[in-house]
């Protein structure tokens, strides 16, 4: 019973840190720029592009990591080796 149940908390740890998607090419560029601690201007500048764009991503970021901001996905992603 024992076993079954560490077996059932690990089951769940695994699929509380897995991401709900995915990440696509950029959205890990920007996560990457995101654990570095760079402001959506900055990784804008950094890739060329647009801070809505960035923050649409970013965005995306925290929906497919069901986190509430950039710190926890950054640790999530660290965490994760992402």
């Amino acid at each position: 019973v024992r076993k079954a149940l560490y077996e059932a908390d690990m089951n769940e740890q695994k699929a509380f840190n897995k991401p709900k998607q995915a990440f696509n090419e950029r959205e890990l560029e920007v996560l990457k720029l995101v654990t570095l601690g760079k402001s959506n201007t900055e990784i804008a500048d950094d890739l060329g592009l647009s801070v809505h764009t960035i923050k649409a991503h970013v965005c995306s970021i925290l929906h497919k990591f069901e986190v509430g901001d950039r710190v926890q996905a950054a640790v999530k992603a660290v965490k994760q080796k992402i």
